[in-house]
């Protein structure tokens, strides 16, 4: 078992420096990818490790924008992150604010996954039915290949993730809309009680 702490502190500390509503439901939304993706990959002992590493990846963006990732190590620590933890939180920021590289197979799905999960929420918002539940890869790669589309989600990095894992484009996109699936509902409740 892969320590971390409880999912109560974990989620009081992204509050504690994070205000805005998106960042706390982006939180809870990679959370809840990180959490199937493990449970999907075979390392479902590690799910609430791989969740909290997902809850608590963007910990000091809100606040520390320039400071990304550099700032999260002293953040987490107060409450009593692993170091493996912290390793895992800022290599999603590899190559663009920070020099910590992914290693571990959750780190690479949580570099790919991030981005991405952005791109999908935003396809999904322009959906009829405003969810990820009757989306279809087709209408997600035809949003992908608009770079209008969602511009701040970078293709660059979701490729690059996709190539990292050793998978192909289309198997992240695909499995990265089942997981927001298994979680999208949880998330709208808990959105709706803060």
């Amino acid at each position: 078992m892969k320590e971390c702490p409880t999912r109560e502190a974990a989620l009081e500390l992204l509050k504690k420096y994070n205000a805005e509503p998106f960042h706390i439901q982006h939180g809870l939304t990679v959370e809840g990818t990180m959490r199937w993706y493990a449970n999907e990959l075979g390392y479902g002992e590690e799910a609430d490790f791989w969740a909290t590493v997902g809850l608590l990846h963007d910990v000091d963006f809100e606040q520390w924008p320039e400071q990304h990732c550099v700032k999260a190590p002293e953040l987490l620590k107060e409450i009593g992150c692993s170091d493996e933890l912290i390793h895992a939180v800022c290599s999603h920021g590899y190559g663009l604010c920070c020099d910590v590289a992914p290693e571990h197979e959750m780190e690479k799905v949580l570099f790919a996954a991030d981005e991405l999960t952005g791109l999908v929420g935003a396809a999904a918002r322009m959906r009829p039915s405003k969810s990820v539940q009757d989306m279809e890869l087709s209408s997600l790669k035809k949003k992908f290949k608009d770079k209008k589309f969602a511009a701040g989600c970078s293709r660059d990095v979701i490729k690059d993730g996709a190539e990292r894992l050793g998978w192909e484009l289309d198997k992240l996109l695909d499995m990265t809309i089942q997981a927001m699936r298994s979680c999208e509902d949880e998330i709208n409740a808990a959105m709706e009680s803060m």
